[in-house]
């Protein structure tokens, strides 16, 4: 029988990058639920990959963000979605993303994200964090 489960935002974060990027994630049956949190110092200069995977529910918590359309090329005209604290995005599934991250006077920017279907590079919830880092040599 199914349950509800609880997932506490801003608790039991697990270490991608110390001083820097903290996160953790939950799976239900048709989606993945995310919370990725930069701080200073190291948060500000932790560039995400260019990505793509099913639909997302962005919810940006604090601090800020933007998303960047676009394979992650820094071409000036790659369209381009500022989001303050208490904003939301749809990303529509299947669209070339990556972002920069803006600190809030809490010394970080925190999001809630929600991917159906769920992230399959996310894997098993108890395991390893899984952020899609600039420098890891995975598929997008």
């Amino acid at each position: 029988m199914a349950k509800c489960r609880v997932f506490a935002i801003d608790q039991g974060l697990k270490t991608v990058v110390e001083d820097g990027l903290y996160t953790k994630h939950l799976f239900g049956t048709n989606v993945s639920v995310s919370v990725v949190k930069f701080v200073a110092p190291k948060g500000p200069e932790i560039p995400a990959k260019a990505h793509h995977h099913g639909e997302e529910i962005s919810l940006q918590i604090i601090g800020g963000c933007n998303v960047i359309e676009g394979p992650g090329l820094g071409d000036p005209e790659d369209p381009v979605t500022d989001m303050a604290p208490n904003m939301a995005l749809v990303i529509p599934g299947g669209l070339s993303h990556y972002g920069e991250n803006f600190m809030g006077p809490e010394g970080a920017s925190m999001r809630l994200n929600v991917v159906t279907p769920p992230r399959a590079e996310f894997g098993p919830e108890d395991g390893a964090p899984y952020y899609p880092l600039k420098n890891r040599d995975d598929a997008a």
